[in-house]
């Protein structure tokens, strides 16, 4: 609703892209849930991905080797970086930036698909994690095209911050337009780039401690403003210390198995009780909540989707905002319709 150019009510509409996810997966077993949890956040499955089976493997008790925990971190990182890249192309576009910064951070996305598709068999619904850690082992090749990938990455970053950041018209559109409140964040339940760009330090790398993150030295950037241009920020320096991840997760990265040989997927019936697996996806906490009643499939199968959530306080942002402005305040957002909707 409109006063003039001015926006004074603001309600998203969607739910048309729900495909009855957690239902179909409480009549799926655990294993044949995965391949599903790529189509959530298309961009991001290998992250999906982990989110569930840290889940699963909670409610069964299954160790993860630690040569499949350093995979896991290598491929949520790389993840990370191909989600904010994209993010920062289409927020471009948004401010009539049209062509040029998309079409360079799908050019890098492109790279890490190759990967992706040599590690997996798939560009982008990866379906990789297994419980108890990987499908496949990274090859000696591929490890070294990841390094290649990792170590000219900060060159890529190096032009895109130079072209937008200091841009004058960039600025003029983003600073002190759809600032959010560290208090309203945190009682909207908002996570991820979102919540840090209010100043609020909280990154489940670090609270969690999940994975092998407590062995990697990274910092976690943090807004001032909670504005547009804090949030697009955020994601350009979450960008720095993902390289800065990875380079320690390539150069240290063990021998041994990638799977518990505990781990018998086909067959899983973990006993009764109930698992919430979570990490920290690129949009925010992707978490898991599972009831198991001993059978082979889930009792109860929640999905906890940052892109949803987050979504939630758009109103909030936009209000006495211009038309023009509400397209940039949702693209800083970063959703998905497949996580909203589910």
């Amino acid at each position: 609703t409109l006063d003039g150019e001015t926006v004074v009510k603001l309600k998203p509409v969607f739910g048309y892209l729900h495909r009855n996810h957690e239902k179909i997966a409480e009549n799926t077993t655990y294993l044949g849930s995965m391949p599903y949890t790529d189509r959530l956040d298309y961009f991001c499955s290998l992250t999906n991905n982990w989110a569930y089976a840290l889940a699963v493997e909670k409610l069964a008790g299954l160790q993860v080797p630690e040569r499949a925990e350093y995979i896991r971190v290598i491929t949520a990182e790389l993840t990370r970086l191909l989600n904010h890249a994209c993010l920062v192309g289409f927020l471009m576009q948004d401010m009539g930036a049209l062509g040029t910064p998309l079409m360079y951070a799908f050019r890098e996305r492109e790279y890490i698909l190759d990967l992706f598709e040599s590690l997996s068999g798939s560009r982008m619904m990866c379906n990789y994690q297994r419980f108890g850690g990987c499908r496949v082992d990274p090859s000696a090749d591929w490890l070294a095209g990841a390094q290649k990938l990792t170590d000219r990455y900060g060159t890529f970053l190096d032009v895109f911050y130079t072209h937008h950041t200091a841009n004058e018209i960039i600025m003029a559109r983003t600073q002190g337009v759809g600032k959010l409140s560290p208090e309203l964040a945190i009682s909207a339940g908002v996570t991820g780039p979102m919540l840090r760009a209010t100043g609020v330090n909280y990154d489940l790398r670090k609270v969690d401690a999940y994975g092998v993150y407590p062995r990697f030295d990274f910092r976690v950037p943090l807004g001032d403003h909670g504005d547009v241009y804090d949030r697009y920020m955020i994601r350009v320096l979450e960008m720095r210390e993902s390289i800065r991840i990875l380079q320690q997760a390539l150069r240290d990265l063990p021998a041994g198995p990638i799977i518990d040989a505990k781990a018998k997927n086909r067959g899983l019936r973990p006993k009764a009780g109930e698992a919430y697996g979570r990490i920290e996806g690129p949009k925010g906490e992707i978490g898991f909540y599972l009831i198991s009643d001993g059978g082979p499939n889930p009792y109860r199968y929640r999905v906890r989707p940052p892109s949803f959530i987050n979504l939630t306080v758009l109103e909030d942002m936009c209000l006495g905002q211009t038309v023009a402005d509400a397209v940039v305040i949702l693209g800083s957002v970063d959703i998905v319709l497949g996580e909203v909707d589910r």
